[in-house]
């Protein structure tokens, strides 16, 4: 059965309200505070059953970091096709910098409750509560809701989020890099990560860190993770079997960009990130015969944006 055509648990009521709060989150709408409360409880329950390392078919389309920018995100399903007639892989950082996290965030969200089967939402850096009370969620749900009682909901639900993705036993997706305390995707697997992201340590790392044109493991100049050179990567896709380890995390001008020789791929999906910086986004698509496709595009028209001053953006975050 198609997934497209399955109600979540609770029936056609619980079916037709969530297909009402998908169209009013695309209208760039908030939802009420309870409204996101039981929408994140659903996702609760279908998110635990995932896994660690949690496996995707294709085709699929997968995509990096979003930022809170919603009418990029509508114009990345414009180009990309809607869920569920497209399948998507968000690799993470859905909050933070731009205008519209809380309607960012939440539209990923009830998508994956609608939908669970077609959209993979993994979690990044910035899913956690330290980062989002200094980079902008926070203060959002502060100024949308009045109180934290939003931000405390989905901070709580990102512990669930899922930390990488396999497509076809041969792209590994997840949001940072490379950690020295893994070898294999078993030791992922056996994580417990229900939890705020630690500062150190393997899951810390996953979220963390970027390659590096220099070989070795190198010291993060952001202060979490470290830096892998190609002869990590080469190991580390030899040892598990991999063709490709995709990840966000990096703004790269062109949207997409290769490294150590083809075998890790960086995939940035904000365009015009922090509304200032003139990059480019992507997003990449795997077919059924896992052939790769990157589909680049630039910042859907400025509707009115609110004037909310902004820090200078930190390019390492």
């Amino acid at each position: 059965m198609d997934e497209a055509d399955v109600a979540p648990s609770g029936g056609g009521s619980s079916h037709g309200n969530l297909c009402e709060q998908i169209a009013q989150l695309m209208d760039c709408k908030p939802l009420s505070e309870q409204e996101v409360r039981g929408l994140c409880e659903k996702a609760k329950e279908i998110l635990m059953d995932e896994s660690n390392v949690q496996p995707v078919n294709s085709p699929v389309t997968i995509c990096g970091d979003i930022h809170g920018q919603f009418h990029d995100l509508a114009e990345l399903f414009r180009i990309g096709g809607k869920c569920p007639d497209t399948n998507y892989l968000f690799m993470g950082d859905y909050v933070d910098r731009g205008y519209y996290s809380v309607e960012t965030v939440t539209l990923l969200v009830a998508l994956k409750v609608r939908y669970s089967q077609r959209i993979t939402i993994l979690r990044g850096n910035h899913e956690s509560r330290q980062i989002t009370q200094v980079y902008g969620f926070y203060d959002e749900c502060l100024r949308k809701y009045g109180n934290a009682n939003v931000w405390k909901t989905f901070t709580d639900l990102f512990d669930y989020f899922p930390l990488t993705a396999l497509v076809e036993s041969e792209i590994f997706c997840l949001h940072g890099g490379l950690s020295p305390s893994v070898e294999n995707l078993d030791s992922i697997r056996n994580f417990d990560r229900v939890q705020e992201v630690p500062h150190d340590g393997p899951m810390c790392d996953l979220l963390w860190s970027d390659p590096d044109d220099r070989c070795g493991w190198g010291i993060s100049p952001r202060g979490a993770g470290y830096t892998f050179g190609q002869d990590i990567s080469e190991q580390f896709n030899h040892t598990n079997n991999l063709n490709l380890i995709a990840r966000a995390h990096q703004l790269v001008m062109e949207g997409y960009n290769w490294a150590h020789d083809q075998k890790v791929v960086t995939i940035f999906s904000a365009p015009n990130y922090c509304y200032r910086c003139g990059n480019m986004a992507s997003i990449l698509e795997v077919d059924d015969c896992r052939g790769h496709t990157f589909i680049q595009f630039e910042p859907a028209p400025r509707r009115g944006e609110p004037d909310v001053t902004r820090r200078t953006p930190d390019y390492f975050l």
